[in-house]
Parts: structure tokens; C-alpha cells; sequence
């Protein structure tokens, strides 16, 4: 077995840990891919998913996701974990810069990135931004269930905007 190999069996393994909360045993098996390879990205972003959701280590996790990012630029996945970290904390000028490359990338769902900038926007009160993002989300999707939640976001969106 090539190395490229043993290590997406590693992560896959430790993918199937997670899914069973399998925790522990699943850092152990990504920190294992890191040292045969720290470069293998794909394990930073798993093991911040860790850190953050599991561990609620939210600096930890953001620094893994850093490096995956840097070592794996082009790995949608981890647009998705940083966006929602990022989210959480509130750091919104980080969040903007990361959905900008985001949207770019190979792979990614858009309509998932639309979303996150609306969340980001309604977060921040930017109520007829957050609109426009919600409605982009809902435009670049084909699943009817992210288009019912695109517009019923609209509509809370809109509800705010009269309490003002």
C-alpha cells in the first residue's frame, strides 16, 4: 500500500471513530497521520473539528484549521469547519476574508458559503445584507430543503427589520 493510501485509510478510520464517539481514539489516529506526514492537511481539519466540537477548545481548533488551510488550500472541508468557528467567536473581519476565498474554491457548495456570509451578516445586524445573502443561497441551490430554510431566513430576516 503507497503512503498516499495508508493515510486516507487512517483518516477514514479515524472518520468512522468520530461518527461512533470514538474520540480519543480518533485523535490518536490523526495525530498519527500528522507525524508520518505533516503535511497531510486533510488531518488538521479533522482534528480541529475535534478540538472544537467535541473538546470546545475553540483556539486549538482554529490553529489546526490554520494549517490545514496552509498545507491544503485547495480542501473544501475546511471552509466549512473554520467558517462555523469562526462564526462562533464572532470574528467577523476573519470570517469575510475566509468566505471570500471560500466561494472560489473547487468544490465547494455555494449555496452553503451564500449562507454563511448571511449568517455572518444577520449576526451583525446587517439585516438587507444578510437578505441578499439568504437569497443567493437559495438561487445556487437545487435541494428543496435549502431553499425552504434560504427563505424562511428571508422572512426572519425581514420580521427583525420591523422591529427596528
Amino acid at each position: 500500500m503507497d503512503h498516499l493510501t495508508k493515510l486516507e485509510e487512517l483518516l477514514d478510520q479515524a472518520n468512522t471513530d468520530i461518527k461512533n464517539g470514538k474520540y480519543d481514539e480518533a485523535t490518536n489516529k490523526l495525530e498519527k497521520i500528522i507525524d508520518m506526514d505533516p503535511n497531510f492537511g486533510k488531518a488538521y481539519n479533522h482534528l480541529g473539528y475535534l478540538y472544537e466540537v467535541k473538546f470546545k477548545e475553540y483556539e486549538k481548533g482554529e490553529t489546526l484549521y490554520k494549517l490545514c488551510l496552509e498545507k491544503t488550500p485547495m480542501y473544501p472541508a475546511v471552509y466549512y469547519n473554520y467558517a462555523i468557528l469562526l462564526s462562533t467567536l464572532g470574528k467577523w473581519d476573519d470570517l469575510k476574508a475566509l468566505l471570500d476565498k471560500a466561494i472560489n474554491i473547487p468544490g465547494i457548495t455555494k449555496s452553503t458559503m451564500w449562507n454563511e456570509y448571511a449568517i455572518m451578516y444577520e449576526q451583525q445586524g446587517k439585516l438587507d445584507e444578510a437578505i441578499e445573502h439568504y437569497r443567493k443561497a437559495a438561487l445556487s441551490t437545487l435541494d428543496k430543503s435549502v431553499l425552504e430554510r434560504a427563505k424562511g431566513s428571508i422572512d426572519r430576516c425581514k420580521m427583525k427589520k420591523d422591529l427596528i
